[in-house]
């Protein structure tokens, strides 16, 4: 009689935190401090996986489901899995979270005496991805983007212990460009998703139809929308870069890292002659490392 092996045990918080290898930026470099990379982690975790929950791309198996106390027939319901979300959040700020994920992440929340308003609006730009695909103008986009990449610069700054208006309006720049940019590699992935993240007002500026995004290859209006929303970003990227120099030291070469990968992104979506139907342009390390040193030379 040949036994059966049992299947191996799902770690939802091990299977989050380890997509941080494939991300477009360093989540926690190993220049940092020990305690601002455990710190970033956690917040890491915290925005992948609801990031995961908005996108349907969590592990299968229902775990995350059962930490949250989903039931199993709603398992695949994301906005069900983004209020249970949402309420275990609000445990780690005055009781115990049920999700590991969280429960990594309450530490970091006492430690950094952060509240509890960035995470909730990563949470509710999640929430909006399952109500809204479509966005009518381009400040549409821009309170998107204040829910859905704002925040984690905030964390950034709270967990580093740097915050100050000042600050938070530049990197709210840097991270809004920074989304606008990641929209403009994946205009082909986030149609397959029922997502279009170019204004409409743009599109019909330029004479773009969505019939025109879904061809493999982009047109003349097609790159010319594209050229248009890249410069947007350029000129975002430009008003959050000071950032880098108001800050010191490790953290300094975090920011430039950041704002230097958008300027990559920017280049590489320009050398592909901002043709990113066939797939997002990826700059090269090089590319990186030389917009790193401008950047950090205050040159950008």
């Amino acid at each position: 009689m040949t036994a059966t092996r049992a299947a191996p045990a799902v770690d939802p918080e091990r299977g989050t935190l380890d997509k941080a290898a494939d991300e477009n930026f360093p989540v926690a470099p190993f220049f940092l401090p020990r305690a601002w990379r455990a710190d970033l982690m956690a917040v890491y975790g915290f925005a992948r996986l609801v990031d995961d929950i908005g996108d349907g791309d969590l592990a299968p198996g229902g775990a995350d489901a059962r930490l949250l106390g989903v039931p199993p027939e709603r398992a695949d319901d994301r906005l069900a899995l983004l209020d249970a979300y949402e309420a275990d959040l609000r445990r780690v700020f005055d009781a115990t979270p049920r999700h590991p994920i969280l429960g990594r992440l309450q530490p970091t929340v006492r430690r950094r005496s952060l509240g509890p308003e960035p995470f909730l609006g990563l949470i509710a730009a999640n929430r909006q991805d399952q109500l809204v695909s479509r966005y009518e103008t381009y400040d549409d986009l821009l309170a998107y983007c204040e829910l859905s990449a704002n925040p984690v610069g905030r964390l950034v700054l709270g967990v580093t212990g740097t915050s100050t208006p000042e600050r938070i309006r530049r990197s709210d720049a840097i991270c809004t460009a920074l989304q606008i940019v990641e929209h403009l590699q994946d205009v082909a992935e986030d149609l397959a998703r029922d997502r279009v993240y170019l204004p409409a007002e743009d599109m019909k500026r330029f004479h773009v139809r969505e019939a025109d995004l879904a061809a493999k290859s982009a047109g003349a209006s097609v790159r010319a929308l594209i050229a248009y929303e890249a410069q947007r970003a350029r000129d975002l990227l430009d008003e959050g870069a000071p950032l880098v120099g108001s800050v010191h030291g490790r953290l300094r070469l975090l920011l430039a890292g950041f704002v230097a990968g958008g300027r990559a992104a920017i280049r590489a979506i320009a050398a592909a002659e901002y043709d990113v139907l066939p797939g997002p342009p990826k700059p090269g390390k090089v590319q990186l490392l030389r917009e790193a040193g401008v950047t950090l030379r205050g040159e950008g």
